[in-house]
Order: C-alpha cells, then structure tokens, then sequence
C-alpha cells in the first residue's frame, strides 16, 4: 500500500506580526517547515504533496530551491483544513498520482517543527481506519479537544465550537493524522461551513469516520513534540526547546559543554567527540568542529569548518577555514573565504578577509588582511593594513615564506614580497620586495631642538624640559637641528 503526506503550509499567521510566511521563520538555524519535512521523511513515503497559501511566493520559492521533489498546491482561499487538504490531494492527481481505497494519506500541519520522527512512527503503519496524534496540554487553550469511547476517537471539536464541559478536556488535536483514502476521499466531499469559523473542518472528517462505525486510534504523543508555533513567543518557546535537544544531543556524543543553557548550536552543526564549547558560543550554518578543538567564550561561528585541536576564542567568523592547531583571537573578525593552515594565528583586534594564511605563520596583533596570499613562518607585525582597495577595484598582496612585516605597516596591493624579506616598521610598501631583501619606506627622523622651549614657552611640557639640557640627555645627533 501506498503512503502520501500532505502539508498544510497555507495558514495567514496573523498573530506572528511578520512580513515573513509563518513557516519560513528559522527555527535552529532551519524554516519551520523544514523541521516538518524532515520529520515526514521518516516515514518513506512515495509522495509528499504541500498546501500553500499566505506569502506563497516566498514558501514555493523556498521549497523549490531546499525541496525540489516536493508538489506543491495552492488554497486560493483561507477556507479551513479540509479545503486545504482536498486542495492537497487535487495537486497529487494532477500530478499523476493515483491512490488505491487502502492506501495511506497523512496530514501534517505546517507548524510545528518539534514534531519527531518516533513521534510519527504510529502512522507508518495504518491498521485502522484513521489515527490521530493527540497530547495531554496544562492548558488547552486555542486547540481543538479530542472526545473519546474509550482508547477511540469519537470527535474532535475546535476551541470555537466547544461547549463548557469540552473545554475542561485536556487532551487536544495536533494536527496530525493518517487516514485511509478512501475515508477521507469520500468525507471530504460531504464537508460543511456550519461552524463558528464558517470553514470546512478537516477533524470533521474524524466524527465522520467514527460514526460510519470506523476507527479511530488516538495515540498519544509528548507535549512538545506536538507544540504549535503561531506567535513570536511560542517561536522563541519553540527555539528553547530544540536548543535544550540539540545541546543534549551532542553532550551524549562527547562534546564537552561548560554551560549548555547559553550554547546555541543550530540544527545543521556537525560536531565531534572532545570538541570543548565555552558560555555565550553561537555555532550557526554549516560549521563543522573536530575533535579537540576549542571554542569560546563569546564566540559566533556561521559556516566555518574547524579542524582538530585548534582554538577559537571571543570572535566572529563567517565562512572560514581553520586548520589544525590554528588560534583565532580573542576579538578577531575573520569573514568569507579567511583560511588558516595548521598553526597558524590570528590574535586580537584582527580582521581577515579572503586570505589564506600559510601553516605557522601569525598576525598577533591590530591588523586588516585583506585579499591576501601569506606564506609559511611569516609573522605580520602589529597594526599591519593590506590595503587591497583602490576605490574601484579589489588587489592581492602576496607575502611569501619566512617573511618578517615590521610594525605599522602599510602593504599597499598590488605587491609581492618575496621569501626571507624584512620590512622595517612604519614603512609603507609599494613596490615589490626581493626575497632576503631589507624594504625600508618612510620619511628620516628629524629632532628641533628647543621647540617646545621657544614654542610653548610656559607649559609644564617646557618646565619638564628645563630640568634636563637636551645636551645631557642624547648624544649629538646628524638629524638635529636648532629651532
């Protein structure tokens, strides 16, 4: 028998207040509609079909480019679950798909992206004419309530349409059932708008099933996993949450978490055994960390791949590659395409920038690299600037082996400096270097002797100078001349 899902992703999602689709709000790093999808691709079925409406645009665009095989429909009109799932199953016709009576239709609400995979398995398997995932909520308010004959489903009724004694009933609907086609088929059909919302209830199909003498299995699923998001409070409930399974997720696999309530590790991380995380670490994207590395704290880490045992503590890193044994920071800014071999360093107060920096080599301290290629044992000297930049276009330094960049530097690309070079400080490099070449380009020093005496006449800079004859101090210089 044949199992098709469909996804009913076509809600308005008034009360989120967004100009983003209510199912395309990141929760862990993934659209809420992804954590849906991957949930439904647990149960292996031949078609999944999803039902969009509100900002369609935005979600068939979002589908077409992270979910390619999906179908996709669209509810032209908001008139209730059942219209969208009849919606749904028009889209799998058209798209040739042809259901036997026994075979298997899920529906899934679009929003609720804690729902696990073992959360869905009782649906995997329909032995009865429908099954519905129901949970126990402290407080039921805005869900539908389910009424039961024992472990049965006899009805569902929406918060709207409930009377005083139903509303006390904690159990509620999640939203989630798998039904035979031909039931649903065949009640779908007979649905009404006689009801508060004047919308055509899918859970009516439910009372249908149960009172044609079909059954409907009620299994029953943790608070959590069934928990919609429909508002921004409930988003940041929900983002709680999975971060909470994330965090333990990785501490049972070996990762070494000082303070898991403030890790952030987005969904799509990949981390190893051993790996140390510090308080206030963000790891977003696609990072990778391996074993041994080290991060934190206070460090946000988007897209980057770190290698074994290197360390990356108090910076912001977007898209970048650290190799094994490398360090970053503290207050270091390294942004796409900054590459760090083995050991190399980047210390404080440094940005990089499209650059590779070669195995051991360091950039301790104050500097910007730019679109940059530095060699291997090359250490750049504090407040060193690539200056890559012409107002037009973008420029490559490359800095070759064993190389020694003075302090307060400017390299202005494009340039090369070849292996063994030395720079002297405060020079501003221009023209290329030979290799085991001494480039030296800043003005000569010259001292006035006297100037703040006849100058500033008076000051306590003049007092101090009084006390001590220039004489007395330094030796006679051939870059001094008198005031």
């Amino acid at each position: 028998m044949a199992t098709v899902v469909v996804v009913l992703a076509a809600g308005a999602g008034t009360r989120m207040k967004s100009n983003l689709a209510k199912v395309l709000h990141p929760i862990a790093g993934q659209p809420i509609l992804n954590h849906v999808l991957t949930a439904a691709n647990s149960l292996n079925a031949d078609h999944t079909v999803v039902v969009v409406g509100h900002q369609r645009e935005a979600v068939l665009d979002y589908l077409l480019k992270q979910h390619p095989t999906v179908i996709t429909a669209v509810q032209e009109n908001q008139n209730g679950t059942g219209d969208a799932t009849s919606v749904g199953l028009a889209a799998l016709a058209t798209a040739g798909v042809t259901l036997a009576p026994a075979d298997t239709v899920v529906v899934l609400a679009g929003d609720i992206p804690l729902i696990r995979p073992e959360t869905l398995q009782p649906l995997a398997k329909l032995s009865h004419d429908a099954v519905v995932i129901t949970s126990i909520f402290a407080d039921p308010t805005g869900y539908g309530r389910i009424i039961r004959s024992g472990e049965f489903v006899t009805a569902i009724v929406e918060e709207k349409d409930a009377i005083d004694g139903q509303r006390e009933i904690l159990e509620i609907n999640s939203g989630i059932y798998a039904i035979k086609h031909e039931h649903l088929v065949n009640h779908l059909a007979n649905l009404s708008t006689n009801n508060a919302a004047a919308e055509k209830y899918l859970t009516d199909v439910i009372e249908a099933i149960a009172d044609g003498g079909g059954k409907v299995l009620a299994a029953l699923a943790d608070a959590d996993d069934v928990m919609g998001v429909n508002d921004k409070e409930q988003l940041a409930q929900a983002n709680g949450l999975l971060s909470d399974r994330i965090a333990q997720y990785w501490l049972q696999q070996g990762v070494t978490m000082i303070d898991p309530s403030s890790t952030w590790i987005d969904a799509t991380v990949t981390l190893a055994p051993d790996v140390l995380l510090y308080p206030n670490v963000y790891l977003e994207g696609s990072t990778t960390i391996a074993a041994g590395a080290t991060i934190g704290p206070d460090t946000v880490l988007h897209d980057c791949t770190v290698g074994p045992s290197a360390t990356v503590i108090s910076s912001r890193c977007i898209g970048a590659q650290i190799a094994a044994g490398a360090s970053v920071g503290p207050f270091s800014y390294l942004r796409p395409d900054a590459q760090l071999a083995e050991n190399a360093k980047v210390g404080a107060f440094v940005e990089v920038k499209k650059s590779r920096i070669g195995k051991g080599s360091k950039v301790p301290h104050l500097s910007y690299v730019g679109d940059a290629e530095i060699g291997e044992e090359t250490n750049i000297g504090a407040a060193t600037v690539f200056v890559n930049y012409d107002g037009v276009n973008k420029h490559k330094t490359v800095v070759g082996n064993h190389v020694r960049i003075g302090s307060d530097n400017m390299l202005v690309a494009p340039v090369e400096i070849g292996d063994g070079a030395y720079t002297a400080a405060g020079s501003v490099i221009t023209e290329n270097v030979p290799p085991g070449a001494m480039a030296v380009a800043r003005g000569r020093q010259r001292n006035i002797l006297g100037w703040v005496l006849q100058k500033r006449a008076g000051s306590k800079s003049a007092a101090a100078a009084e006390t001590h004859p220039q004489s007395d101090i330094f030796p006679p210089s051939t870059n001094s001349e008198e005031a």
